[in-house]
């Protein structure tokens, strides 16, 4: 049976995670609850072990007394481009991924053939020079104001998650998705928070490990700029200030 301090280290990792014993045990693909685990009655298999070193980066030898680092590395979860494309002279250029290809993206990521139905194109300015960059349509209201609906963003390819600052978007690719979030790493924390711009969608987390690009958002490009726009906007503004004060009067009474 584990010893003493590999039991409480279990444990701990399961409290500071917030998860009842049932709500691990799910994680993990153990039956029902982990509470067996935890009182030395069942054996910590290497099948738990490995899931906790997948999903939570936390070290084996930590687990077991045998080094004071809990987590490994998160710089080890690659992100960088798993395909990078090139023009006939042989520079990078520009791979423009819009909403329908971006549904099938996480899919074909690493499938060279893929790329080629994408449009791609050189920008000849000197910041989209010495790096990689790709475009990808900005899908849904997330990102309001800052992002409008249909809106392309150009965004540089991130080598490291460590490389991420709090104050920058970034297009974040998961195993199922293409979003554009702002991202957070919170101390003592091996998670990940995505962090939409508008407050009607609530920040999640995530694994490292369910990360397989990551792209540092640069600019972006508005082709609906028009009056209608605006109107719409200001009118959407005017209605949820009259819906606040209607829930202001309702506090009042």
């Amino acid at each position: 049976m584990e010893n003493e301090l590999t039991l409480k280290r279990f444990i701990d990792i399961r409290r500071d995670l917030g998860h009842t014993q049932a709500e691990f045990a799910k994680l993990l693909g153990i039956s029902s609850t982990t509470a067996d685990i935890e009182r030395g009655r069942t054996k910590l298999s290497g099948k738990v072990v490995a899931e906790l070193l997948k999903q939570f980066n936390i070290n084996p030898l930590w687990l077991f007394g045998e080094s004071e680092e809990k987590h490994l590395e998160t710089s080890r979860t690659s992100v960088i481009p798993k395909v990078v494309t090139v023009d006939s002279a042989d520079n990078d250029n520009m791979v423009l991924v819009n909403a329908k290809a971006a549904a099938g993206y996480p899919q074909n990521i690493a499938d060279t053939s893929w790329y080629h139905q994408l449009p791609a194109f050189d920008l000849p300015i000197p910041e989209f020079r010495n790096a990689t960059y790709r475009g990808f349509q900005v899908e849904g209201d997330s990102m309001l104001p800052n992002l409008r609906p249909n809106d392309w963003v150009l965004a540089k390819s991130v080598e490291h998650i460590d490389h991420i600052s709090a104050n920058k978007m970034y297009v974040v690719v998961l195993q199922d998705a293409v979003l554009v979030k702002k991202i957070e790493k919170r101390p003592n924390s091996n998670n990940i928070t995505l962090v939409s711009l508008n407050e009607t969608y609530p920040p999640y987390d995530i694994k490292p490990f369910q990360i397989q690009e990551i792209w540092e958002v640069s600019s972006k490009l508005t082709f609906n700029v028009d009056a209608t726009t605006d109107t719409g906007l200001l009118r959407q503004l005017h209605q949820s200030m009259e819906e606040l004060k209607q829930q202001m009067g309702t506090v009042k009474n």
